[in-house]
């Protein structure tokens, strides 16, 4: 069963960084793809980032790209995201994903709320 545990959310001034973690169980981690997802309010999911297994792929949207970085450790099954030069729109609830499918509910974690405001 896969279980996934977001933390590192919080407030952050227009410009500031936040860096988000993922713990993992459940699944194999280190042979997984992993994603991380957003919902802003009254908003639906948005893909922001995802990371191959050894960490030789990666990929960004748009919204995020040259500002967030996703990085994993397999040994100690954790995903991150460090978001710098955050913005007001990148308020949402940003969730940890098992794989590539951000829709899928099973695979996803409670999330992690990020609020971005002066």
């Amino acid at each position: 069963q896969v279980q996934l545990v977001e933390s590192g959310g919080g407030l952050a001034q227009p410009g500031g960084s936040l860096r988000l973690s993922c713990a993992a169980s459940g699944f194999t981690f280190g042979d997984s793809y992993m994603s991380w997802a957003r919902q802003a309010p009254g908003k639906g999911l948005e893909w922001v980032s995802y990371i191959g297994p050894a960490s030789s792929i990666i990929a960004y949207s748009d919204a995020v790209k040259g500002r967030f970085t996703i990085s994993r450790d397999n040994l100690r099954n954790t995903l991150y995201l460090q978001m710098n030069g955050l913005k007001p729109e990148d308020t949402a609830l940003y969730y940890c994903v098992e794989g590539l499918r951000v829709d899928d509910p099973t695979s996803r974690g409670r999330g992690t709320q990020v609020t971005v405001s002066s």
